[in-house]
């Protein structure tokens, strides 16, 4: 929405409607109690995280027109948790109430093709990459980046899966193969030193709220943890803070946006973006006088977007599998804050919930 367009604000006992239905939807459901705002949550799967939390839930496809306009009739203004819901969805459900983000920016973050191509057009920096249509063109890409570079699937796929990581040994007949006719782009691999994320909240009137640079450590493709603040110099936090608004901006984007970035040298690359409240930034719900889950309630329901800045240092650790078992020494350990999520199977790589550990500011 532009400056000038009429905001929607939603008053509280209003409702929000959550399309996704796992630990995100449910934490967002919870920032949004605290507000005085009803969720209603809507999700295929029966017992979803969200709704233990909220205040209605629908269960059904995502595809079923018929429950998609019944759920919105039921709602105020609607938002989702995760970028990998059909386009259509969206657009079903904003022939009745506002969405945000759009459906179109969406559509951006769900092809890595459309998404690099944009940004680029922006002005940011991304790696250099290549549409993958068959055998000749991954030839000829990987010859441009000296033979090495990782094949995405240009749509879904998170933390590691649809990724291949190539080069003079693989077989690249097999790869393709295993992608089964699936579009693909090539990236060039980056020699990062760090990989941090951004996060920034844009309100229905065009103010933008940007929270500090968070640092990120992966394992086997899964985030580990996340801290705040990123070891950076002053520039690159101005540098990073620049790259989110403008981005927001572009996209016309309402609600939080999160930016993940490589830290090459001076230089900040963009790797993706996620239209959506992020892993990276849970340890703001503690850490910072507004979090990211109650920011990206107020942006959409039309409310003052709240204070982003940190009151402490912090270290958000993912607990993933079995590591939920860990819950009793952790709960003992000072200036610990839990949040778990309610899933009732300890899958191996399953985020199960969260952990962040406050520290005082240098």
């Amino acid at each position: 929405m532009t400056a000038d367009a009429p905001q929607s604000i939603l008053a509280p006992n209003g409702t929000v409607g959550i399309v996704g239905g796992g630990q995100l939807g449910r934490m967002l459901a919870l920032a949004a109690a605290e507000l005085g705002l009803k969720t209603h949550i809507y999700c295929p799967e029966a017992d979803c995280p969200a709704a233990q939390v909220a205040t209605a839930f629908t269960q059904a496809p995502y595809d079923d027109m018929a429950a998609l306009t019944a759920f919105a009739t039921q709602v105020d203004v609607v938002t989702y948790e995760f970028e990998n819901i059909p386009v259509t969805t969206v657009a079903q459900l904003a022939q009745h109430k506002n969405v945000f983000p759009s459906a179109a920016a969406l559509e951006v973050a769900q092809d890595r093709l459309v998404e690099k191509s944009f940004m680029r057009a922006q002005g940011l920096d991304v790696a250099a990459f290549f549409d993958i249509t068959d055998l000749d063109s991954l030839t000829t890409a990987l010859a441009e980046t000296g033979g090495t570079g990782i094949l995405k699937t240009r749509r879904f796929g998170y933390d590691g899966k649809g990724q291949w990581r190539l080069d003079a040994e693989s077989d690249l007949a097999a790869v393709l193969q295993e992608l089964n006719g699936q579009p693909a782009i090539l990236e060039k691999l980056v020699p990062f030193e760090r990989e941090v994320s951004i996060l920034v909240a844009r309100a229905q009137d065009g103010t933008t709220a940007a929270y500090d640079v968070i640092e990120n450590v992966h394992r086997h493709h899964i985030l580990h943890s996340s801290t705040l603040p990123a070891a950076l110099p002053a520039d690159a936090h101005k540098q990073a803070t620049q790259i989110a608004e403008k981005l927001a901006a572009a996209l016309d984007y309402v609600g939080v946006l999160a930016i993940e970035c490589f830290v090459v040298g001076d230089a900040l690359l963009i790797n993706e973006i996620a239209p959506r409240v992020h892993n990276s930034g849970h340890l703001t719900q503690d850490a910072c006088h507004c979090g990211q889950f109650e920011q990206h309630i107020r942006a959409i329901a039309g409310w003052p977007l709240g204070d982003a800045r940190a009151h402490s240092n912090a270290v958000m650790t993912n607990l993933l599998g079995d590591e939920i078992e860990q819950w009793h020494g952790l709960a003992a350990q000072p200036a610990t804050y839990i949040h778990l999520y309610g899933k009732a199977e300890a899958r191996d790589g399953r985020k199960m919930g969260h952990v962040t550990q406050l520290m005082p500011k240098a």
